[in-house]
């Protein structure tokens, strides 16, 4: 049986887009129209991950291979760039970034043997960095290149990770659940004032100052949350099995009774 390489997905990837023997929906398609498809790609490819469904993450991962391949056909055929070019330009920048380990920046050349520190490496990556485009570095700020596009948690991670670089950061984890608190008791302060503008804002000093709690304990905020939703959610879907079984109506339930049902949930799930 034919194993299909790279160019056999390129090949196909035109085929689907003829005008006129193509796929009618691949056809219609623009580099607009299939974000929203390929974002849901990259958070199947994750869930495959945390899932550790290794058939899923290789299936998951080639449909995510298969949206860059979209987007390099509409590049090539408005003629603005190809995926040879795309794969030429990345083996480029990562020689140039990784001097550690190509210190001429070639396959050629070898680094001499020893350690070296990660924070080493991340300043010579964000140094070389701003050496490729001076040129266009038009935002000056340390807390350039955070896209506004990314989501919330990642967004103020990053955020704090820069302001983090010039110092501006807390020394001691303490500190950061100190912060925490007085943000809460602010919350607190805006719900007793009956001021559903404070309460939006205080409640974001929260989240965000949960993220900082994260960053300085190492554990990634959008992980962190997908985790304990992913432990709700079982949770409450144990709840359901055993109401049923008990042929009673979880809507109808009190929240006492709701309570118990879901100590006995977790108390199932845990002993598994």
């Amino acid at each position: 049986m034919k194993t299909y390489t790279l160019d056999d997905l390129v090949y196909l990837m035109t085929r689907l887009r003829d005008p006129e023997r193509g796929c009618p929906w691949d056809v219609k398609q623009d580099w607009q129209s299939i974000v929203p498809h390929t974002l849901e790609e990259v958070y199947e490819v994750v869930e495959a991950i945390e899932n550790r469904d290794w058939s899923h993450v290789e299936e998951e991962l080639g449909d995510l291979l298969f949206h860059i391949i979209f987007y390099c056909q509409f590049a090539r055929e408005e003629d603005r760039f190809s995926l040879e070019s795309l794969i030429d330009k990345l083996v480029k920048k990562l020689l140039r970034r990784h001097p550690h380990v190509f210190p001429d920046g070639t396959f050629e050349s070898w680094r001499d043997s020893g350690e070296i520190s990660e924070e080493q490496i991340n300043q010579n990556w964000e140094l070389i960095k701003l050496q490729e485009k001076p040129e266009v570095k038009k935002d000056e700020s340390a807390l350039a290149g955070v896209p506004s596009t990314f989501p919330a948690l990642q967004r103020a991670f990053k955020l704090q990770k820069k302001a983090a670089r010039v110092g501006f950061d807390w020394t001691e984890k303490k500190d950061v659940l100190g912060m925490l608190r007085a943000e809460i008791e602010e919350l607190e302060e805006a719900l007793d004032a009956g001021d559903s503008v404070a309460v939006e804002d205080e409640l974001g000093d929260v989240f965000f100052t949960l993220v900082n709690l994260s960053r300085h304990l190492a554990i990634d905020p959008e992980s962190c949350l997908r985790q304990s939703a992913q432990k709700f959610e079982s949770r409450f879907r144990k709840m359901e099995q055993i109401a049923q079984k008990s042929q009673k109506d979880l809507a109808n339930m009190s929240l006492s009774e709701q309570e118990q049902l879901w100590q006995h949930a977790k108390q199932m799930l845990a002993e598994k």
